[in-house]
């Protein structure tokens, strides 16, 4: 004996989301009179779309029972679902038009290097735990080359570093960097690193991810001496704390860095600018509601001055 099973797939953009907004109000009233006076509509409107909806899905739906209409199991498996989707939509399109930070399922993605999630995201997180409590922000680190797309596109909602290759943004400035020496407490050389001269001596660590220490490597002259190359610079720290590498890299996180481990920050004359950390959107995100409460959030960060570049 053969049977022969015969499957069914809905294809959700042939799907009128109307018809699951009478659907869900039928669910919840077992009945297609009282549906219609939730809906504002006429009955037989709401008989035409539950056909509408009966052939889409090829079940019943609902039968007749006394005072009103039985659901079927499909149509009670199906409810949960759309009430949820309903709910979920409902949200993102208030947040359209105007956004309620305190009652807001709103997923927001973020660019940052490693170092860069270190300096913003405990006072950011602060911030949003305080007003938006359900909002979820997703950091990520892309390459430098792709950060434009993902913002113009709107897989990313905002950028955060010095980001000097990005163009056609929107962006506000956070805070000034510039670049020093990191090295551990009691180097032997960590005394005579007066100018770029000197740096010769040392060997350093390369942060693959992070472009710009990379290129002031590079303008430093000391691409050969490069002892150790590493995805982030998380890790550097306890490296450079048990042997006598050293790296180059923004001043704000190099003491943070030394204040956790057993490393000092020199500051010879490097020769190279100091540089400006931003936001950056695209204009596409400048009047959403919910992307201004996030720029403002983080525009309203506070950031302690970095020290005064020491006398020569």
């Amino acid at each position: 004996m053969f049977f022969v099973i015969t499957m069914h797939v809905v294809n959700i953009r042939n799907l009128d989301l109307n018809l699951l907004q009478v659907f869900a109000a039928v669910h919840a009233a077992r009945s297609v009179s009282r549906a219609a006076d939730t809906l504002g509509l006429s009955q037989p409107a709401v008989s035409h779309a539950l056909t509408r909806l009966r052939l889409v899905l090829h079940d019943p739906l609902f039968t007749r029972a006394p005072g009103g209409v039985r659901p079927t199991p499909k149509a009670d498996q199906l409810a949960r679902q759309v009430e949820a989707a309903l709910q979920l939509l409902d949200v993102a399109l208030r947040d359209v038009e105007h956004f309620d930070a305190a009652r807001s399922q709103r997923r927001f993605a973020v660019h940052m290097s490693d170092i860069g999630a270190d300096e913003f995201l405990p006072q950011l997180m602060a911030a949003v735990g305080r007003q938006a409590p359900a909002v979820r922000v997703e950091a990520v680190q892309l390459a430098p080359e792709a950060i434009g797309a993902a913002l113009d596109e709107g897989r990313l909602d905002l950028a955060f570093g010095y980001l000097p290759g990005l163009a056609g943004t929107e962006s506000a400035p956070l805070l000034q960097e510039r670049y020093v020496v990191l090295l551990r407490r009691g180097h032997p050389l960590a005394q005579s690193l007066r100018d770029r001269d000197a740096l010769e001596r040392l060997d350093f660590i390369l942060v693959a991810s992070h472009g710009e220490p990379a290129r002031a490597l590079h303008l430093l002259g000391l691409q050969s001496r490069i002892r150790l190359t590493l995805p982030h610079f998380t890790v550097a720290p306890a490296i450079l704390a048990v042997s006598d590498l050293a790296v180059i890299m923004p001043l704000r996180p190099a003491l943070r860095f030394a204040a956790r481990h057993e490393l000092q920050v020199v500051e010879p004359d490097l020769g190279l600018p100091p540089f400006t950390v931003a936001m950056h959107w695209s204009w596409r995100a400048t009047q959403d509601p919910g992307h201004r409460w996030l720029r403002e959030q983080a525009l309203a960060m506070r950031f302690e001055a970095a020290p005064a570049r020491p006398a020569r």
